[in-house]
């Protein structure tokens, strides 16, 4: 049908710019593990700073961020995100968990990969809005509709 043949046309097009992107600055490994091997250089950063600080409490919650893309892979693939979170946490760089697989295994090896540039552009911009959001002081958003109760059944007759 013509929807499937544009669906084609779009995931042909997003291949062909993967491609573009990973030629340009090279690949990583996918699934989100990336940013949890990047999590041992923001603890690396937070030696330099004592007690409770502002920036102290900033790589705490990019920490957070940074593990879930991985989260969300387990979670839609029917399993804990934490579980898998901290199994990859403990297992060398690049090694992964499969979620079509359910097993962990070298995420390059495996084909697992994204492109770096697509990567490192994700976290650039993830930082920009959080940065304009915390230095605004404010955030507009559309608050969802409270449904209204519905009317009330019709008395019994008797």
């Amino acid at each position: 049908t013509e929807v499937e043949l544009k669906e084609k046309k779009h995931r042909v097009e997003d291949a062909l710019q993967a491609t573009r992107a990973a030629v340009e600055e090279g690949i990583v490994s996918g699934g989100g593990v990336a940013f949890v091997n990047a999590l041992s250089a923001l603890d690396k950063v937070l030696e330099g700073y004592d007690g409770a600080s502002d920036e102290r409490t900033g790589v705490s919650i990019l920490k957070r961020a940074l593990e879930e893309p991985l989260r969300r892979i387990a979670v839609n693939a029917g399993l804990e995100g934490s579980v898998i979170v901290e199994e990859v946490k403990k297992r060398k760089v690049g090694e992964g968990f499969d979620a079509a697989k359910g097993e962990y295994v070298n995420m390059v090896e495996q084909g697992i990969i994204d492109p770096l540039k697509v990567t490192r552009s994700a976290l650039e911009n993830a930082a920009s809005i959080a940065t304009m959001i915390m230095t605004t002081e404010t955030l507009v958003t559309e608050l969802p509709e409270k449904e209204k109760a519905g009317a009330a059944p019709p008395m019994p007759e008797y």
